[in-house]
């Protein structure tokens, strides 16, 4: 577990979880809005990295402080970030989990210890170093989803690939 600065004094706390055998009851808990502490859930698998994240965090609360959410919550505003598509449903089943999910990025902003503790005994699993995130990647799902190019990889890394995506899908 790791919080980064992200913007204006605010912050995002991120736990990376293995072996996830609970990911229908925390699907369900979001859904109907019973989630509590509040938290995003991302596939793990197609973050090969922090910064993504950490952009689509960025972008999130300054919709937030427009008063511009895409979505219902900030937590879920960051997993809709997350994704290079305008479309919501779309982005939320590609980059949030699904029943079966077993790989999980959990996200809080402005999280309290007590907050993260609360939410890693919420999920079954086993929380592991967020330095895996690169070496768990599903690389070939993640050039596919986000239409990455060898020419592209080139001359960037994947993440700044992913960045530029997120960065740029409201222009497009």
């Amino acid at each position: 577990m790791r919080s980064f600065p992200v913007a204006g004094g605010r912050s995002v706390t991120l736990a990376l979880f293995s072996d996830v055998s609970n990911s229908r009851e925390l699907l369900d808990l979001m859904q109907s809005g019973k989630l509590e502490p509040e938290a995003a859930f991302l596939n793990a698998s197609l973050v090969p990295d922090v910064f993504p994240v950490l952009a689509a965090a960025h972008k999130a609360l300054l919709s937030k402080s427009r008063e511009a959410l895409t979505t219902r919550t900030l937590h879920s505003e960051l997993v809709y970030n997350c994704s290079g598509s305008k479309h919501i449903t779309e982005s939320l089943k590609r980059c949030g989990i699904a029943d079966d999910t077993q790989y999980i990025l959990a996200a809080r902003f402005d999280a309290s210890d007590e907050e993260m503790k609360a939410l890693e005994k919420l999920i079954s699993g086993t929380e592991i170093d967020l330095s895996e995130l690169e070496t768990r990647a599903d690389q070939p799902k993640i050039l596919k989803q986000y239409k990455i190019t060898p020419q592209e990889l080139s001359i960037s890394t994947l993440p700044e690939a992913i960045v530029c995506r997120i960065a740029a899908r409201d222009a497009l």
